[in-house]
């Protein structure tokens, strides 16, 4: 038995997974070329493509944003859930850097602002600047960047291995990405908890600290990434260089609460020795 024949036990119709261990698929399962709902793991793909347009010097992480209606606020804010807007909603609830406030509308502006700065459409910034570059044919967006993604784990594993070696963005700009922006903010995980503090990095969550968490016991605190409310998530642990992603079409409820930490060890203990 292998890390990922635990997915075979889990209550959804269809699901798709895959290991990235040192830069290498090393197990999947399921038809890794299937385009599934990402749900909020768009998220992490919007923040790469808005990092390169950050190096093309077409947008910049910290000018204020003047026409959003939230005083103070900038990229840097808006990625990192700390722009002070509900989870949707463009009327702010809090000032900037108050609270970790998980936002949807928040990544609607970041993409909106590259959208009137590039000249173009954000979903056709994301395929030149991200998705073709990558090979990520089977990727698209339709809608909301906060979660109008399409994806297969063939391309997710491509996007795994990416981030742990980027070749679209300097790794000093990566670096800077998966370290918790404005620390000290607390803040809830939908669907997971509540944390004092909330780490979250430039379109990452951060693992910090956080018990429970929807990532294993036994991932770092510096493991990053995201998961989705169509039941989807992936994270890469630096500090064994190993990555997971998981896609299904079960909806997001206490069966991942349980079944992804304990797929998360199992890979852990298998291949991260």
């Amino acid at each position: 038995m292998t890390a990922l024949d635990l997915t075979a036990h889990w209550p959804v119709a269809n699901v798709s997974a895959a290991i990235v261990r040192d830069g290498h698929v090393v197990e999947v399962v399921g038809p890794a070329d299937r385009p599934f709902a990402l749900a909020s793991i768009t998220k992490p793909l919007v923040a790469w493509a808005i990092l390169v347009a950050v190096e093309e010097r077409v947008v910049d992480l910290d000018v204020e944003l003047t026409d959003i209606g939230q005083s103070g606020c900038t990229l840097r804010h808006l990625l990192c859930h700390a722009g002070g807007f509900a989870f949707d909603g463009r009327e702010p609830i809090s000032r900037p850097e108050q609270v970790r406030g998980y936002s949807n509308t928040g990544i609607e502006i970041a993409a909106e602002t590259l959208e009137r700065s590039a000249g173009i459409q954000f979903a056709e910034y994301l395929t030149e600047a991200v998705l073709q570059p990558l090979a990520m044919i089977s990727t698209s967006l339709a809608g909301s960047p906060a979660h109008g993604g399409r994806s297969s784990v063939d391309d997710m594993t491509r996007f795994l291995r990416e981030i742990r070696s980027p070749q679209l963005i300097s790794s000093e700009t990566r670096d800077a990405a998966f370290v918790s922006t404005y620390p000290e903010l607390n803040g809830i995980v939908p669907g997971v908890g509540r944390y004092a503090p909330c780490p979250w990095g430039l379109g990452f969550e951060i693992r910090g600290d956080k018990s429970p968490h929807w990532t294993g016991q036994h991932n770092s605190a510096r493991t990053v990434g995201h998961f989705g409310g169509a039941g989807t998530m992936f994270w890469y642990d630096p500090d064994v260089d190993t990555g997971l992603v998981a896609l299904t079409d079960e909806a997001f409820g206490p069966w991942a609460v349980d079944a992804w930490p304990a797929l998360s060890d199992t890979v852990l203990a298998e291949y991260a020795r």
